[in-house]
C-alpha cells in the first residue's frame, strides 16, 4: 500500500509543477563575456571598451552599443528619409549631460518615440555582435562614462547575449566561414547558381573587391548583421567569395653571428693582378732552394 502524505488541513498536496530546463544558449550565454556578466551583477554604470566596440551600461543594464563594424543609429535614421541631416546634427550639437540627443529629438517631436526605439535597439544588437566577439584583448570598464546620444530603452545584458549568440549559430548554419564577414568581397564565377533576391541583388551590385559587408551596410543604409546575412547566403550559392589578407613581405634574415672562438675579422678580398701578370701560387716550392739542398746531399 502506497502512503500519500498529507497536509495539516488533512487534503492532499497538489504534484509540484514542471521546472523549465534552460536552453543550451542560455547556459553559454553566461560565459559569454564574464566581465560584462560581473557589471551587470554590480548593476554598475560606465562603458565596457573591448577591441571591437563598446557597451555603454546604465544600472547594470546595456543602454547603447557602438562598433566600427556596424552603422550608427543616424545612418540607419538618415538613410531612408526617417531624419533630416541638419535636424540630427543640430540635436548632436546641443547634447550635453542632461538632455542627450534622443531627448531632444523627441521633445522636439522630430521623431516618433517607437520608431526611435526600434531604430536603437537595432543598433544595440547590431555593434553587440561584433563587440562581443571573441579576442585575445582584454576590456576595460571606464566607471561612471555615459553616452552622447542620452537613455532610450536599456536592454538587459542577458537579452544581449542571447541575441549575440542566436546571431553567430544563426551565420554559421547558412555558411560556416567567416572570411566573408570582415575581408573584401568580390564576385565568384560559378556555372549555375539560383538567383539572388532584390536584397541580395542590391548587395552584389557593390561587391568591387574593395569594399567589405560593413561598407556595403554602410552605402545601404542597413544593419550589418542584415548584411551579413546576405553574403554567407551568397557565398553558400557560390555568388562570392571573400578575399584573403595579402601575405606579409618576409624580411631577409640576418646572417648568424660568428661562432665566439673564430676571429671577427673581415677578410681582404684577393688582389686583382693586371693584365698579363701571374701571381704566383702561395704553396708554389722554391725552385731555387731545392737545387741547393739536392747540391748538398750528392756532395756527401
Amino acid at each position: 500500500m502506497t502512503a500519500v502524505r498529507t497536509t495539516p488541513q488533512g487534503t492532499t498536496p497538489p504534484p509540484r509543477l514542471p521546472v523549465r530546463e534552460k536552453s543550451a544558449a542560455r547556459e553559454r550565454g553566461s560565459g559569454l563575456s564574464p566581465m560584462l556578466t560581473r557589471l551587470a551583477a554590480e548593476r554598475a554604470t560606465g562603458v565596457l571598451e573591448r577591441e571591437r566596440g563598446s557597451l555603454y551600461l546604465a544600472e547594470g543594464r546595456v543602454v547603447h552599443a557602438e562598433s566600427p563594424l556596424a552603422p550608427g543609429l543616424d545612418v540607419l535614421l538618415l538613410a531612408h528619409g526617417t531624419l533630416a541631416p541638419a535636424v540630427w546634427q543640430d540635436a548632436v550639437d546641443r547634447a550635453d549631460e542632461e538632455y542627450g540627443v534622443a531627448r531632444l529629438l523627441l521633445d522636439a517631436g522630430r521623431v516618433p518615440r517607437g520608431a526611435l526605439e526600434l531604430c536603437h535597439l537595432e543598433t544595440v544588437y547590431d555593434a553587440a555582435y561584433f563587440a562581443l566577439t571573441p579576442s585575445s584583448t582584454p576590456g576595460h570598464f571606464r566607471y561612471g562614462a555615459g553616452h552622447w546620444l542620452g537613455t532610450l530603452r536599456p536592454v538587459p545584458v542577458e537579452a544581449v547575449e542571447r541575441e549575440t549568440l542566436r546571431r553567430r549559430e544563426l551565420l554559421h548554419r547558412l555558411w560556416p566561414d567567416p572570411l566573408t564577414d570582415g575581408a573584401p568581397l568580390r564576385r565568384a564565377e560559378t556555372v549555375a547558381a539560383p538567383a539572388p533576391t532584390a536584397r541580395q541583388s542590391a548587395v552584389l551590385a557593390l561587391v568591387d573587391g574593395v569594399r567589405t559587408a560593413s561598407d556595403i551596410a554602410r552605402e545601404l543604409g542597413r544593419q550589418a548583421f542584415h548584411t551579413l546575412v546576405d553574403v554567407r547566403r551568397l557565398a553558400a550559392a557560390g555568388l562570392l567569395t571573400g578575399l584573403f589578407p595579402p601575405p606579409r613581405p618576409q624580411r631577409p634574415q640576418a646572417a648568424p653571428p660568428p661562432h665566439p672562438g673564430l676571429a671577427t675579422s673581415p677578410v681582404a678580398p684577393a688582389p686583382n693582378p693586371a693584365p698579363g701578370v701571374t701571381l704566383p701560387r702561395v704553396n708554389d716550392p722554391d725552385i731555387t732552394l731545392l737545387k741547393r739542398l739536392r747540391d748538398a746531399l750528392e756532395a756527401l
